[in-house]
């Protein structure tokens, strides 16, 4: 049988250590590290957002998530991407692009080219990893991609960097727990 006030003793210790720590902290201290926290977050998006002004992508930063791009790029690879709109897209490129009806943008290479004599272009992507090319992935009826789907152009990598956010999507667990654990450090580090 368990007694009423006996509910608390069932939390690890180190749960009961987070909220002791907390009551011990003075207003000023715990209002200091909300806004530490506060700043980090916005640190983080000027910091994005500066990405995308600079880079010209809506998303500088993107993981491969599979292993179509094998083997140039691999599942877990963090690309870095720019999409100036004045650069021409060329057979070969490397393009991230965003199909209608589908969330995810995909990592494909273009294959083939078509630029009319008005200037508008239209291209053919494929995975190298794949047997045939991407009109399989585009919405129904499209045939080819134009510049408007694309998110950016592959420009760097860093191999296997984006696991942890493969890891985190894969396990939504896990992902609140890191979150978790990273605020209640930020909230509780005193500073020395």
């Amino acid at each position: 049988m368990v007694r009423a006030g006996a509910v608390g003793t069932h939390l690890p210790a180190s749960c009961l250590d987070i909220f002791g720590d907390l009551r011990k902290m003075n207003k000023r201290q715990l209002y200091y590290q909300v806004l530490n926290f506060a700043m980090i977050v916005s640190s983080a998006l000027m910091i994005w957002k500066g990405l995308i002004v600079l880079t010209g992508s809506e998303s500088p930063i993107v993981v491969v998530l599979s292993g179509s791009m094998e083997p140039a790029f691999h599942r877990g690879d963090l690309l870095f991407l720019t999409n100036f709109r004045e650069d021409p897209i060329r057979a070969g490129e490397i393009v991230v692009f965003k199909v209608e009806g589908r969330d995810i943008p995909i990592v494909h290479r273009v294959i083939k080219v078509h630029e009319k004599d008005n200037g508008d272009i239209k291209f053919l992507t494929k995975g190298d990893n794949n047997e045939v090319d991407d009109r399989g992935l585009y919405k129904e009826g499209q045939n080819w991609l134009e510049k408007k789907d694309v998110v950016g152009r592959a420009r760097g990598f860093l191999p296997y960097v984006g696991m942890v956010t493969i890891i985190m999507n894969d396990y939504p667990k896990f992902k609140y727990a890191l979150l978790a654990i990273m605020g209640a450090y930020v909230l509780l580090k005193r500073e020395s």
